[in-house]
């Protein structure tokens, strides 16, 4: 399965997850990588209002 259909299967839409996970994953600490899955994703908050 890829991340695009694991994405859509757990009600993401699938370019905001990407985008929001790809900007993530560097700074992402090595524990709290799973927090990035399809199933665990909960969108970064914004700082623009």
């Amino acid at each position: 399965m890829t991340l695009i259909q694991s994405a859509k299967l757990n009600g993401n839409s699938p370019y905001p997850y990407l985008k929001d996970v790809l900007a993530r994953l560097p700074t992402q600490k090595n524990n709290a990588i799973d927090e990035l899955l399809p199933h665990n994703w909960k969108p970064a908050i914004s700082d623009k209002v």
